[in-house]
């Protein structure tokens, strides 16, 4: 399906994969929102839509605060389509440092500033592989006090998983139903969704077994040619250490090819903050918002 020229737009759908992952091949991002599953798994809960501005495809969100933006824009002119956009009153969102360098800093009549909950926590892969060294002391205990108690069995996550997988992701969302969190429901319906369409998307990962059923797994995609991203991590409550296995096992057996790992944002919750941050990350990516200066 075509797709229309500002202000039509229209939704992400499956067959603008092969033409979207062209762009993000070239383009090697280092942002998570920049991946095809990505912004079709949470085309619903930002209401992400296509537009051409130009020779650029534009996509349109909203925020979980309801605040309008767009990505930046893919291919084609980009400085007219985002002078255009800028004089559209839009809000640019999502970019790192590189972009802002290129496009922004010296761009007459824009401000940028950075989006701290936004940022994306990258770490060496081979770190949380192994979880070696003094500084993963803790983690490393946490993983052993799981697998000195319970036998289970690590394998790659396929359809035959689906359906105990998706148990999975429920029970974790009536675990965490008192959780005061917009994100929270569009999160269970992505992770949903990326277990069903997991073959589609190009998604991997893998499953943690015990006693024969699915009670951990992570699902990811290559963002770029050094690094994986980790889209969703689940594992049933009560078993102590459990998460810490299956990030483990996520980044011994998937992606082995990447030097690092993104595992995305915290969205300015606290808890999640401290423990993006616990598991040492060798940068913050940085992320910014923008738009023009009203005079």
């Amino acid at each position: 399906m075509e797709i229309p020229s500002y202000p039509s737009t229209r939704e992400i759908e499956l067959q603008d994969k092969s033409r979207m992952d062209v762009i993000f091949q070239q383009m090697q991002p280092r942002v998570s929102e920049l991946t095809f599953a990505n912004l079709y798994l949470f085309r619903f809960a930002h209401h992400y839509k296509l537009t051409l501005v130009g020779d650029s495809l534009v996509v349109l969100g909203t925020g979980y605060s309801g605040d309008e933006y767009f990505l930046r824009p893919f291919g084609g002119d980009v400085e007219i389509a985002l002078d255009f956009l800028f004089s559209e009153g839009r809000v640019l969102s999502g970019v790192d440092e590189e972009f802002v360098g290129k496009y922004l800093k010296d761009r007459h009549g824009v401000e940028f500033v950075e989006d701290r909950d936004s940022f994306d926590y990258l770490y060496n892969r081979h770190d949380l592989a192994t979880l070696s060294g003094k500084r993963f002391h803790k983690k490393k205990n946490r993983a052993r006090y799981f697998t000195n108690r319970h036998p289970f069995t690590v394998d790659r996550y396929s359809d035959r998983y689906y359906r105990e997988a998706l148990d999975l992701v429920e029970e974790w969302r009536r675990v965490h139903t008192d959780i005061d969190s917009r994100s929270l429901e569009p999160e269970v319906a992505a992770a949903a969704e990326g277990l069903e369409k997991a073959a589609q998307l190009g998604l991997e990962g893998v499953v943690i077994l015990v006693e024969g059923r699915v009670q951990a797994y992570a699902l990811g995609e290559k963002l770029n040619s050094i690094t994986s991203l980790c889209h969703f991590e689940k594992a049933a409550p009560f078993y102590d250490g459990l998460y810490q296995v299956v990030d483990q096992e996520f980044n011994r057996r998937c992606f082995v090819d990447c030097t690092f790992v993104n595992r995305e944002q915290d969205l300015g919750e606290p808890s999640l903050r401290k423990s993006k941050l616990s598991y040492h990350p060798v940068e913050l990516v940085k992320k910014y918002r923008s738009w023009k200066v009203k005079t």
